[in-house]
C-alpha cells in the first residue's frame, strides 16, 4: 500500500460548504471507479447519491481489465476515481482512459484518488498529490477538477501476507494496528464538496 497521510488534497475548492442545497439537474454523469477491496467504490457511491439527490441520471461503474469499454459520449460529465496501491494508481484504468482521452475532454470531467496518503495517521499530501500528476501525466489527460481523499485500512480484507506488510508499515507511522477492526480515513464532507463543485460546473 503507501504511505500513511493526512486530511485530504483538494484542487478547485475553495471555500467550505456547510449544507449541500443542489439545484435540480437534468445531466447525465457517468461515474467510472477503480476499487480493490471496496472503498474507493463507496466514495464512487457517495457522489452518485448526492448527484441523484439533484436530479441528475447517474451510472457509478467499476472500471475492470475484461470489462466493455464505456460509451462516454452518452454522458454530459464523466468523473473517474482509483485508489493507490504500492504507490500507483491500476495500470488497466491508465490504458481504458488513453483510449478515451478525447472523449474526456469533450465534456465535464473530474478525477479523484483515493490513499492513506491523502488520510490517516501521518502525514504525506504531498506523496498523494505526486501519485496524481504521475497518473495523469502517464494518461496524458488534464482533468477540470481533482482532489484526494483519504482511504482505509481494511484488515478484514488483506490476505495473511498483506495484512502482515501493513501491520508494519502503519507500525512504523504511529498508525492502527489493531487487526480485529478496519479503519476509515475519508473525509465525507470533503467528498460532498468535491460533487458540490462539480454539480455547480455542470448546471453552469
Amino acid at each position: 500500500m503507501l504511505a500513511i497521510g493526512q486530511p485530504p488534497y483538494l484542487t478547485d475548492i475553495k471555500r467550505p460548504v456547510k449544507r449541500m442545497m443542489f439545484h435540480a439537474g437534468m445531466a447525465r454523469v457517468l461515474i467510472l471507479y477503480a476499487t480493490t477491496e471496496g472503498h474507493t467504490a463507496r466514495v464512487a457511491e457517495r457522489m452518485a447519491q448526492r448527484l441523484r439527490e439533484q436530479g441528475n441520471t447517474v451510472k457509478a461503474l467499476r472500471a475492470e481489465p475484461s470489462a466493455m469499454q464505456p460509451d462516454l459520449e452518452r454522458y454530459d460529465g464523466v468523473i473517474v476515481g482509483a485508489s493507490v496501491h504500492y504507490g500507483r494508481h491500476p495500470g488497466h484504468l491508465r490504458a481504458l482512459l488513453r483510449v478515451h482521452r478525447a472523449a474526456l475532454g469533450a465534456r465535464r470531467n473530474a478525477f479523484f484518488s483515493v490513499s492513506l496518503s491523502a488520510g490517516g495517521p501521518g502525514a504525506k499530501p504531498q506523496a498523494a498529490r505526486r501519485y496524481v500528476d504521475t497518473f495523469l501525466r502517464q494518461v496524458g489527460w488534464q482533468p477540470q477538477q481533482t482532489a484526494t481523499f483519504g482511504g482505509a485500512l481494511q484488515y478484514s480484507k488483506y490476505g495473511a501476507l498483506k495484512r502482515l506488510v501493513m501491520i508494519l508499515f502503519v507500525g512504523l507511522a504511529g498508525g492502527d494496528t489493531d487487526t480485529s477492526r478496519d479503519y476509515e480515513y475519508t473525509d465525507w464532507d470533503a467528498v460532498d464538496r468535491f460533487i458540490h463543485a462539480f454539480a455547480q460546473a455542470l448546471d453552469g
